[in-house]
């Protein structure tokens, strides 16, 4: 494994030894990690201003980091709230890294609070720790440690800090109303290698209104909730149910067998007719919803035994019948040699007991699939379901030939640094890469690391912070010093 190399800085030649220049660094690092984990950073649309749009805590993270570039003496520049640049070097065209400093909600069950950033077994502890605040500051000191070594870059290096990746983008398409495109770049924001190929992504629901003055049983389905956002495997799902208390006795006792049964977690709570029954699951990202444990879907498939009102059954039977992950049931199992088969994320599940009712979807289609034919197959399958078909947000698949320099840089640099093959990857995420004309994902996740995005413990190897820290150094340089 090679770690450095001989560059050259006017008449003198550098031996730069990335990692060494890292460990050379690493409280500075681990202590600008910590004191930007703390920061909560989750959307708060209570809070949002003008100037603050997503909220008072992202409002809060991403001036931390202008000012962070600031005292380290790069130009930075706040777009309106949205976004921030961080630049370093000079030139017309640029490099850009592209990091996301917002957070999903934190959810329950967390060993330290989700935002003191405590170090246990020589990791950091805290949402946001690998997705993607812990990777913004490795990005940040590696453009850092390439401005102290005073390496030639005849391209300019340009952080763009989004501040809405995990909700709708809105950052992004405010940044790119109002300041350039980089040439090419990456952002560190999935997994090492070199992602150069990630799904489309859509969110999507089927809704319903079936409030109908006749629709009456001895079992009434109250309300049903389960999920915070599209993009997560919902990790709790909260029922109540009215009827008699001998029925609603039995049902309790069924319930508590059925957790035993499949090894699950849950609560019962009854107070006369009204019984409240808690499923809770194991929470994933999105994207691979086969890693997590959908506790909506298991509660419905326990509900399903049961006879309610009849707006009810059909929410509980269209949950259960489309719960698989492949979308064969919607009629959009689709797949290619490139990114691999479509997957389906039931995200969110309401239900009130006027009969409205919500099933939100997260979907991830393969780079070399159609979106019109997917969305004609899921506005099918609402109008014989008689729900009305919303699509909320849609992103197109980011895929890069591997034959493009941007690749070829990537994988000599993370080849020569890890001794490993730099093997090309798809995804069924969204990074900022697909945002740009030319770009990828870089890390920060190695290969064989538990994916801990979204989960509640989350956390970043204070290792694995150095050698992303370094990886991103030398690309940087790689990247950015020939015209």
């Amino acid at each position: 494994m090679i770690i450095f190399r001989n560059y050259g800085r006017g008449d003198e030649v550098v031996n730069v030894n990335w990692l060494q220049e890292v460990e050379k660094r690493k409280q500075h690092i681990i202590q600008d990690t910590q004191e930007f984990l703390r920061i909560n950073s989750v959307l708060d649309e209570t809070t949002a201003t003008e100037t603050q749009p997503f909220g008072a805590g992202i409002s809060k993270a991403l001036l931390h980091m202008l000012n962070k570039g600031k005292e380290h003496q790069f130009y930075v520049k706040n777009i309106d709230g949205y976004a921030g640049v961080v630049e370093m070097g000079e030139g017309a065209e640029s490099v850009g890294i592209l990091c996301h400093i917002d957070v999903v909600p934190t959810g329950d069950g967390w060993v330290s609070a989700p935002f003191a950033a405590e170090i246990r077994e020589n990791k950091i502890f805290a949402r946001g720790a690998i997705d993607n605040k812990g990777p913004t500051m490795a990005a940040f000191w590696a453009m850092e440690i390439v401005k102290e070594l005073q390496l030639p870059l005849h391209k300019r290096v340009r952080m763009i800090l989004g501040t809405d990746e995990e909700s709708n983008w809105r950052c992004v398409e405010h940044y790119f109303k109002h300041e350039e495109m980089p040439t090419l770049g990456f952002a560190p924001d999935a997994d090492f290698p070199i992602i150069h190929a990630e799904k489309g992504i859509t969110d999507v629901s089927f809704n319903w209104n079936n409030h109908e003055e006749n629709d009456y049983s001895e079992l009434t389905l109250i309300s049903f909730q389960s999920g915070e956002r599209f993009n997560m495997v919902p990790d709790k799902a909260v029922v109540s149910i009215n009827g008699e208390e001998k029925q609603l006795v039995e049902m309790a006792t069924k319930f508590n067998l059925y957790l035993q049964k499949n090894q699950h977690n849950g609560q019962v709570e009854q107070t006369g007719d009204l019984l409240h029954l808690i499923y809770e699951g194991v929470a994933a990202h999105g994207s691979t919803p086969e890693n997590g444990l959908n506790a909506g879907v298991y509660l419905t498939k326990f509900l399903t035994q049961f006879v309610f009102q009849n707006s009810a059954n059909a929410f509980l039977n269209f949950i259960v019948e489309h719960s698989d992950q492949q979308g064969n049931t919607l009629g959009i199992a689709l797949s290619d040699d490139v990114s691999g088969p479509l997957t389906v994320n039931l995200g969110l599940m309401q239900f009130k007991d006027k009969g409205e009712a919500q099933v939100g979807l997260n979907i991830r289609y393969p780079v070399t699939a159609s979106f019109d034919d997917c969305f004609n197959r899921l506005n099918k399958k609402a109008l014989e379901q008689q729900a009305i078909f919303t699509i909320h947000d849609h992103m197109e698949p980011n895929y890069v030939e591997k034959e493009h320099p941007l690749i070829q840089t990537l994988q000599s640099v993370y080849k020569r640094q890890t001794g490993e093959e730099p093997t090309l990857l798809a995804i069924g995420g969204g990074t900022y890469a697909r945002s740009l004309s030319t770009g990828v994902a870089f890390g920060p996740m190695f290969p064989g690391r538990e994916d801990v995005a979204h989960k509640k413990n989350e956390f970043i190897d204070i290792d694995d912070l150095f050698r992303m820290t370094a990886l991103y150094a030398e690309a940087i340089y790689e990247l950015a010093k020939d015209a």
